[in-house]
């Protein structure tokens, strides 16, 4: 059943990307551009998949790996992770998003491979005096591919959607990464059940991966005049640009010198630390704890997550692109006050209300796919524009990772001495978020503003579309 539910989720994003044109594509674009998100999309979502696959192989190890000693391997991991878009970013925007996915996926397939076979080293005792430093250097290796990823499906998304279509792109992205986060946790606990073996969490994943990639080659084209489309201006940070190539120094500037790409990603280094410091700890907190758990939380965990990760995104994106002219901080305010709120209700429901307990930490994964959503997927593409939009979005996302970081080791050391310390260390990053995000409430690139005010304003004004 609950397998079940998860495709109805996938037919309702199929279906809503298929309602939702407001630019009035014709059939065939609209087509073509399904076959280019969707076999890139899945391909991300088990990217997901072979990045939260420790969590579960860690719970798996039992006394071989303790919270502190996976705190830091995803610590490192993640620091990697986000270190790496200061190089990987500006390179993707100058070889493309189809590019810079199949090295994402190739190179995740070979990481997830090796350390498939470090855990067969570790299970047979010839690794154990080393096992966090192997795991170390192999995860890291891992998330170094990885972060090829984020930045090229955004990449591709952004000479394929218009700025007012980004809302229900934001939603997919968050879909997509929920998804990913449900292969992560529920497929591959299912895997350790049913093959009785920790090193398959890895050596499937790796596969599956592989496979998507390959189709990739085949499917997905960088623009759509790649494909016989006419040049399409999507009204970003770009517009009017597009023949401008920048240097290094310049993509880089784009995002450091820029306060505003700043706050974006401060919003988003917040909801690194919500979305991970909730779906990383809620399994350890409920092994430890057992009396105060809710036995269908843990036992649904990664399907509970990827339901209301969805809804988290497709409400961001709605909210954003139907109420707000596609303005993102709005609803970006909206999500980091609930956070705030989710937070102390779980602090104080944490060891007696394990039903209440449960639910608030979900509400709070919720609220930070629909964060990411706004920010990474789709805010640093509209002021980043085309031309520097993996450069932004991959900066972006690394601060979500760095926020993921400081949540790894920080609870780590916190949880160890009272778990109550976990969502209380919450509160003053979705203060952060809430303060910053109401600065952005107004924020819309230049040509956003013309194009709404030029063609949306005016009544009978036939919108830009590809034939």
């Amino acid at each position: 059943m609950y397998l079940a539910v998860i495709a109805v989720c996938l037919v309702a994003v199929i279906v809503a990307y298929f309602a939702n044109n407001p630019l009035h594509h014709s059939r065939r674009f609209i087509l073509r551009r399904f076959l280019n998100w969707f076999p890139l999309g899945m391909t991300y979502s088990f990217l997901y998949m072979g990045r939260l696959n420790i969590i579960v192989s860690s719970k798996a190890m039992g006394t071989l790996m303790s919270k502190e000693m996976f705190g830091i391997i995803t610590g490192v991991g993640t620091l990697v992770y986000a270190v790496s878009f200061v190089v990987n970013g500006p390179l993707v925007d100058r070889i493309g998003g189809k590019r810079g996915m199949l090295i994402a996926g190739f190179g995740s397939a070979l990481s997830n491979a090796l350390l498939g076979v470090l855990t067969v080293a570790v299970l047979a005792g010839r690794a154990r005096g080393h096992l966090v430093a192997a795991y170390s250097v192999l995860y890291a290796l891992n998330m170094y591919f990885q972060s090829y990823g984020a930045v090229s499906i955004i990449k591709v998304k952004a000479y394929w959607f218009h700025v007012r279509e980004r809302g229900i792109f934001g939603a997919i992205f968050g879909t997509l990464i929920s998804v990913g986060v449900y292969f992560a946790i529920d497929w591959s606990q299912a895997i350790v059940n049913f093959t009785g073996s920790v090193p398959a969490v890895f050596f499937v994943p790796a596969a599956i991966i592989a496979a998507w990639t390959l189709s990739d080659i085949w499917a997905v084209a960088d623009t759509p005049e790649d494909v016989g489309f006419p040049a399409f201006d999507t009204h970003d940070a770009s517009s009017g640009l597009m023949h401008i190539d920048f240097t290094y120094l310049q993509l880089l500037k784009k995002v450091f010198f820029s306060p505003l790409m700043m706050m974006i990603a401060i919003v988003e280094l917040t909801s690194g630390v919500f979305r991970n410091g909730i779906s990383y700890w809620y399994p350890f907190f409920a092994k430890e704890l057992p009396t105060a758990r809710s036995a269908f939380i843990v036992e649904h965990w990664g399907w509970l997550l990827c339901i209301f990760g969805i809804v988290g995104g497709f409400a961001a994106g709605y909210v954003s692109d139907k109420f707000y002219q596609s303005r993102r901080g709005p609803p970006a305010a909206i999500l980091s006050g609930l956070v705030l709120v989710f937070s102390l209700v779980m602090a104080l429901a944490l060891k007696s209300f394990p039903v209440t307990m449960g639910v608030a930490a979900v509400a709070i994964t919720m609220c930070a796919v629909g964060i990411t959503s706004l920010m990474s997927g789709t805010a640093a593409t509209d002021f980043g524009g085309r031309k520097a939009t993996a450069t932004c979005a991959g900066i972006v996302d690394g601060f979500a990772y760095l926020g993921s970081t400081i949540q790894s080791v920080s609870i780590g050391y916190l949880a160890s001495i009272n778990w109550v310390w976990w969502p209380l260390f919450l509160v003053p990053f979705a203060v952060i978020g809430l303060i910053i995000a109401v600065k952005l409430w107004l924020e819309l690139p230049p040509a956003t503003r013309r194009y709404i005010a030029e063609v949306e304003s005016k009544p009978g004004v036939v919108r830009p579309a590809l034939a």
